[in-house]
């Protein structure tokens, strides 16, 4: 899934109603009518909806299952690698971060995170028990301000 850094996915942007949204991804399988909503979708999409119920931060979780399945932005897969090599690589093609306490928030408007609930083995199955290089588990978009506020 490609991500449209400031603004979401193809399924669902920042502004978007609810209603909108789950026309186009189905209902929540968790958090229906909350705050926060868990879709079942490849990968799994989390949204976050402001007290107007529009869409203000969308997350997509990795899938595990690589290829088309994890997600993308710029030619580079950001899900399921090495949070470390994730950056490099965004670096690299000019995108320019600043760390967080999970990851890096990148200008252009998404976060790239870890919350070490996987580990070095679940990307390199030749990595050492001790290995603690964090996983990019999940990516957030939303325009860079949501990420600076605070």
């Amino acid at each position: 899934m490609e991500i449209i850094p400031g603004i979401g996915v193809e399924l669902v942007k920042i502004g978007d109603q609810r209603s909108q949204a789950e026309e186009r991804i189905g209902r929540p399988h968790h958090g229906p009518g909350g705050q926060r909503a868990v879709y079942a979708t490849t990968p799994m999409l989390v949204i976050t909806y402001a007290a107007d119920e529009t869409v203000e931060l969308v997350e997509i979780h990795y899938s595990g299952e690589g290829g088309d399945t994890e997600v993308h932005y710029d030619g580079v897969q950001l899900t399921h690698r090495f949070l470390d090599d994730v950056v490099v690589d965004l670096h690299a093609l000019g995108h320019t971060s600043t760390p967080s306490d999970i990851g890096h928030d990148f200008h252009v408007g998404f976060s790239v995170w870890s919350m070490h609930s996987l580990w070095a083995r679940d990307v390199d199955p030749e990595a050492g028990e001790d290995d603690e290089r964090a996983v990019s588990e999940a990516v957030s978009v939303a325009p860079y301000a949501y990420f600076a506020q605070g």
